[in-house]
Parts: structure tokens; sequence; C-alpha cells
């Protein structure tokens, strides 16, 4: 989860295959050149790199050697930093995974069973306790997969290996270290997932130092075994993050035929009232107990394009898109949340025909814009508002929908035109 807009621009990234849990960077698929010096060398040189920034944050030496005492790299770390999925899912086919009947069920049973704790909760950080639920469900599976890696084994191998993104890494690692420092847990019972996420909201070390709270008041932020903690904290980070209570995260709506779909791009926010004018209207009947005075700008969201569900998202689905930011991730924490309190699935259907861009065919794409004189940035596989506006220019001149969306169809019309 990264920052997002306060002002509610909503920055459009190529949509994730898998959960990328809180706050960790997107994964990197180069792999780091092999060495073949003595691995008991290269492990010291790395550690005697590590311990000055270490005990300039505060790391006793006492604290660094015991973390470090039995340390290896961890080949499965190594591997599975280098080989993450380079195909994307379409928006329907994320929602659909994420939002699965078993999550929705054992959801409305962990409703049911901590409503004291999540009505404290909500009354303290005024953030809906089923969207909590959902990230929980989401992240760990309500506790059941929290990760069972060394979290200091694991960001020891990233920060050393992965010299693309070393500083990151490092970063978090010394975080790590610092929560054994201060006595939160120990370094052995200190795990989470092969990227350093830990707990029942799959916290990174930085954002647990920042964020979390001790909220059964026991004098310790306990994210890994209580869930008053963890999901305390999940709160805290959404109110941090600009929450704002009683506001729906957004809602599913009708587009009308012949619309302009140029209104779809980020940035472009409207009252609820304004896209009615222009007959963009909820699906459902809306609660009434939000009104539009409260609920501000929207902005229009078309994660399937003109062909799939549309949605008026607000300022707390920016909130929640800083918790990751994927549009994908935000709205299955929206949906997961809403199905979990009672409430129906999509009206609308995803397209069939959705199919996801694997980076390199996204790389392809912004190359082919790019050919054509269309200013797209950096070709980086990152689909941002540049290559939006230089799709929807492209569509305009082949006399396409012009919603701005990526996919398989779109990237084939492209190759037909010609090579870059």
């Amino acid at each position: 989860m990264r920052l997002a807009s306060a002002a509610l621009v909503l920055c459009f990234v190529a949509l994730s295959a898998v959960t990328v849990r809180a706050q960790t960077p997107p994964a990197t698929t180069e792999a780091t050149p092999a060495t073949t010096a003595d691995p008991a060398t290269v492990v010291k040189a790395f550690l005697d790199r590590l311990w000055p920034e270490a005990q300039k944050k505060g790391v006793s030496r006492a604290t660094f050697d015991a973390a470090f005492a039995n340390y290896a790299p961890d080949p499965d770390v190594i591997a599975l930093n280098a080989s993450q999925p380079e195909h994307v899912k379409s928006a329907g086919e994320y929602t659909g995974l994420l939002v699965s009947p078993v999550r929705i069920a054992n959801g409305q049973v962990h409703k049911a069973a901590i409503t004291p704790l999540l009505a404290a909760i909500e009354a303290r950080f005024g953030v809906d306790r089923h969207v909590l639920l959902a990230i929980w469900g989401i992240e760990s599976a309500y506790g059941t997969s929290m990760g069972d890696r060394s979290v200091v084994r694991s960001l020891a191998t990233l920060a050393d290996s992965d010299t693309r993104r070393a500083e990151f890494w490092r970063g978090e690692l010394i975080a790590a270290l610092m929560i054994v420092q201060r006595g939160d847990i120990t370094a052995e019972r200190l795990a989470g997932s092969w990227a350093g996420a830990m707990g029942h909201t799959q916290f990174i070390p930085t954002t647990y130092a920042a964020y979390a709270v001790d909220f059964d008041g026991d004098g310790r932020r306990d994210i890994w075994t209580t869930v008053a903690d963890g999901l305390g904290s999940t709160a805290n980070y959404l109110k941090v993050s600009g929450w704002a209570p009683g506001v729906p995260w957004g809602f599913e709506v009708a587009v009308p035929p012949a619309f302009d779909y140029a209104q779809a791009a980020p940035g472009i926010t409207k009252t609820l009232a304004e896209w009615q004018v222009l007959g963009v209207a909820p699906v459902v009947k809306r609660d009434e107990t939000a009104p539009d005075s409260k609920i501000g700008p929207m902005q229009l969201i078309l994660p399937a394009g003109a062909a799939g569900p549309a949605f008026l998202v607000t300022k707390n689905f920016n909130a929640i898109l800083r918790y990751n930011r994927s549009i994908s991730y935000a709205l299955s924490v929206g949906h997961l949340a809403d199905r979990i309190a009672g409430g129906a699935p999509f009206v609308k259907a995803w397209p069939d025909d959705d199919t996801g861009l694997s980076r390199a065919e996204r790389e392809d794409l912004q190359r082919r814009l790019q050919a054509q004189g269309h200013d797209v940035g950096d070709i980086d596989g990152v689909l941002g508002a540049r290559t939006r506006t230089a799709i929807r220019t492209f569509q305009r001149a082949q006399k396409l929908t012009e919603d701005g969306h990526p996919n398989g169809s779109l990237l084939a019309k492209l190759r037909a035109v010609g090579a870059p």
C-alpha cells in the first residue's frame, strides 16, 4: 500500500495477479546475478555493512548479534522474488478470486463472534467494521495464513540479494530489528510472509512502527497473536490515510449510452448530483444515511472498461488504495465488505473477453503508442494517466469506445496497425 492523492486523484496502476501485502512494493522480475564467492564471506560482508546503519538507528549489538546468530540467506525467498507472476488477472478474475463465498461466509461468522470488539474499534477510529473484516479476510484469511517465515531472515536475504531495491529492504530489516529491540516480540517469533509482511493484516515493519496500536491496552502492540491490536492497527492506518466516517467506499453505477468516457479519466471528480446530470446513477437504492454533501467528490472508475461494471468511488476508496495501490485490490476490499454486510453481487457482469496483460505486453503497448507519436511517459509497464490518455486518442482514431482500458484486444489492434 502506497500513498494515494488526498484530492481523489486516483492513479491507475497495473493490476496485481496476487495480493500485494500491506505496503510491499511491486515485485521485480530481474534476478540477481549469481556469485561464486564463499557464502560465509558474503554473509559477513553484508552484516559488516549493515551493522553501522542498524547501530545508528538504535539497534544494540546484543540484539543484532542474536538476530543473526545462525543467519543464512533463504534460497526460497530469492526464488520467489525473482519469479513473481508476470501475468496479471483481469479485474473480474481478481475480484472473483478474492470475494469468494468462503471469505464472505467466514467474514460473517467473525463479525458475529467479535461484535463488541468491532464496535469499539469503529467508535474509536470511525472505520467501517466490514472494511476491516474484508482486509483481514483478504490479507490473512482471518488470521489463518499470516506466514511462518522469519521476517529477519527474509528481509536480510532480500536486502543483500535484490540490488535493485536494496535500500528499501534494508530499511524494513532495520525496522524489524527495532521491533525486537523494543521488546514487542522476539526475533524467533517475528514471522511473516517471504517479503516481510506480518500479522493479521500483513503490515511491513516500517508501517508497524508508525501505525500499529495497542488496542487491548496490555502494553504491547501485538499484531501477530492479538486480533484487537491487528484490526485496531489497520483502522488507525486507514484513519490516518484519510478515512471519512459514515462515507461509503463507493457503489456500482449504470452509465448511459453514448457516454463520454473521458469523464472516467484519473483526476476527474464530481458530486453525485453532477454525475446524475450526466446520466450516471446507482444501480441499487443507495443508503441515504450518507448525504451527498458528506460523501463529497467522487470519481468514475471502469476496471474492465466500458464493457464491464462501473463504479463511483469516494475518498475512502483512496484510503484503501493507500493500503494497496491496486484498483482491483481496493475494489475487492470494498465489495467483500459489502457482501459481509449482506449486500448483493455486482449487477453488471464482467466481460468474458477482458484479458489481462503481462508486463512485457504492457511495455509493448506503450512502445506502439509512443511510435505513433503519443506521450506515454516511461516505457515501464505501468499504465498511468498519460498512457490512458494515449489509449483514448488511439481508440478515437480507430472509432472505438474511448474508455482508455488496456487489454488483449486493444494490444491486438495496436499490433495490427504496425510494428513500433
